[in-house]
């Protein structure tokens, strides 16, 4: 049928690229695209055009940041530089920013270890959170998913800040979050307790 619509074909092909997005949806997105309005539609773009023009990661930290403006964690005065919180990805720390409880630095690894997936702890930010330990940081909180991958690539970081830092405070989420499951998708109570009640990994 969509041999008959290459525009539209072209389209599914396009949206089915984006990772997340599941496949019955595809449809239902492509369809309130065409449904939109001209001047949406070119605004839509405009603004997603502007985006990848405009915000860049953080050189430090890795999360999203304007690009001619300074990190809103790594610049702030009021942020507890001698923590640092590794994460995952970008939405697990605005999972963990709605607690409104922690008050430390983030480092966004950009993924976890998965041979299967390609994904080598080089393609990860793992060396630029080795060289942003410094004697005055007192702990390294891992807050990765507590899934096989996550737990993995808390393990291989935990190893490589000992090679250097043996005496370093290293911490990981209470397990009050459920196996398996990720950050974005919790309630902002349990990742609350699951930050407070941290233990030494």
């Amino acid at each position: 049928m969509l041999d008959k619509v290459p525009t539209l074909r072209l389209l599914i092909q396009h949206l089915q690229q984006v990772p997340f997005l599941a496949s019955k949806n595809v449809y239902k997105v492509a369809s309130y695209f065409l449904d939109m309005e001209a001047t949406k539609v070119a605004q839509f773009c405009k603004i997603l055009q502007q985006a990848k023009d405009n915000v860049v990661r953080c050189p430090i930290c890795f999360v999203w940041m304007e690009k001619n403006d300074l990190c809103m964690f790594c610049s702030s005065d009021r942020r507890d530089s001698t923590i640092i919180c590794v994460i995952e990805s970008w939405q697990d720390m605005l999972s963990i920013e709605r607690t409104e409880t922690f008050k430390g630095l983030y480092h966004v690894l950009g993924g976890v270890i998965s041979p299967l997936d390609g994904i080598s702890p080089e393609r990860l930010t793992i060396n630029s959170l080795l060289l942003r330990i410094t004697p005055a940081t007192k702990e390294i909180i891992l807050a990765l998913n507590q899934t096989p991958e996550g737990e993995a690539t808390s393990s291989f970081v935990a190893q490589q800040i000992h090679k250097n830092h043996s005496t370093l405070s290293i911490s990981c989420l209470a397990k009050g979050v459920p196996v398996g499951a990720s950050l974005e998708f919790i309630d902002r109570l349990t990742v609350s307790k699951a930050l407070s009640d941290r233990r030494p990994f």
